[in-house]
């Protein structure tokens, strides 16, 4: 794996800050209640994660997305077909209280390790994607898991 370039990782990274907020305003108190004051409901604990990670795990459908018009035939109709697979996996396992969608969300993250790991192996991504994906993911399924356990 090659180095990641710079400004993809600090925007990756920037990415992971509504889901480490969240988890950060579960395990403080005064910043959870500044959150409501400041920000509202939606935008604290694990309210903040799960919307965001239905909005993040739709986003790299479309970033899947863009790999698979790099391949031609059989290879491109099943990159299409597995691209949308994270946003569809948002939409339909979302909905069953913070601890199930929490849950959903953390599977759903691992799953799109899996595909991104299958687009990186096919030469669609670039040859650094797998090493921001790794990372970025374990960040998140940090974040998540903390919102799911407290």
């Amino acid at each position: 794996m090659h180095q990641i370039p710079r400004s993809a990782l600090i925007l990756g990274l920037a990415g992971v800050l509504p889901f480490a907020w969240g988890a950060l305003t579960l395990l403080w108190d005064g910043l959870a209640q500044w959150g409501l004051q400041t920000l509202g409901p939606r935008f604290v604990g694990p309210y903040v994660q799960l919307f965001y990670g239905a909005v993040i795990l739709s986003f790299m459908s479309g970033v899947l997305w863009g790999f698979a018009t790099r391949a031609e035939g059989d290879r491109a109709a099943l990159g299409y077909g597995l691209s949308v697979i994270p946003a569809l996996w948002a939409f339909f396992t979302t909905g069953g209280g913070p601890d199930s969608a929490g849950l959903s969300l953390i599977a759903g993250f691992v799953g799109l390790l899996a595909l991104d790991w299958q687009f990186w192996r096919w030469r669609l991504a670039p040859r650094w994607w797998l090493a921001l994906r790794l990372l970025l993911t374990a960040l998140v399924v940090l974040c998540l898991g903390i919102g799911v356990l407290i």
